[in-house]
C-alpha cells in the first residue's frame, strides 16, 4: 500500500496533485493514474545523486538499443539538479505496457521528476 515517510497512506488524490506538472512524462503519468493504474510510493529517500547515476547509465544503454523513454534525460537533470535526498515510486498502467518512475522531496510534497518506461516483451517463440 502507497505510503509517506509516517506510514500514512499516500492518497491516490494527493499523488494525482503533484503529478499536474508541465512536463509530458508528469501529463503521461497522470493520465495513467486517473485510468486506474496501480501505484507505490515508497516510504524511504536516498540520495538524488545515487539515482541520477544509475539512470544516466541506464539511458546510455537503452540509446544504444534505440531505445527513449520519455522524460528520462529531464528526469536525470533534474535528479542531478535536486542534489537532496528523493522518496521514489512507481506507476504501472493498467495494461501493464508503461511503467512511471516517479521522484519527491525528501518529505514527499514535491514532485521532483518523472519518466515513463515503456516495457517490451520478446517475441513468443511459438
Amino acid at each position: 500500500m502507497p505510503q509517506d515517510l509516517d506510514g500514512v497512506t499516500m492518497e491516490r488524490h494527493l499523488l494525482e496533485r503533484l503529478l499536474a506538472g508541465d512536463d509530458e512524462a508528469s501529463a503521461a503519468a497522470l493520465a495513467a493514474l486517473r485510468s486506474g493504474a496501480t501505484y507505490d510510493v515508497w516510504d524511504t529517500a536516498h540520495p538524488a545523486a545515487q539515482h541520477a547515476g544509475v539512470f544516466a547509465i541506464r539511458r546510455r544503454h537503452m540509446r544504444r538499443r534505440g531505445v527513449e523513454p520519455l522524460g528520462l534525460e529531464r528526469m536525470v537533470r533534474l535528479l542531478r539538479e535536486h542534489g537532496r535526498p528523493v522518496r521514489g515510486g512507481l506507476i504501472e498502467s493498467v495494461d501493464q505496457k508503461r511503467t512511471f518512475l516517479i521522484y519527491f522531496t525528501e518529505d514527499g510534497s514535491t514532485l521532483v521528476a518523472c519518466a515513463r518506461f515503456q516495457r517490451w516483451a520478446e517475441p513468443s517463440p511459438l
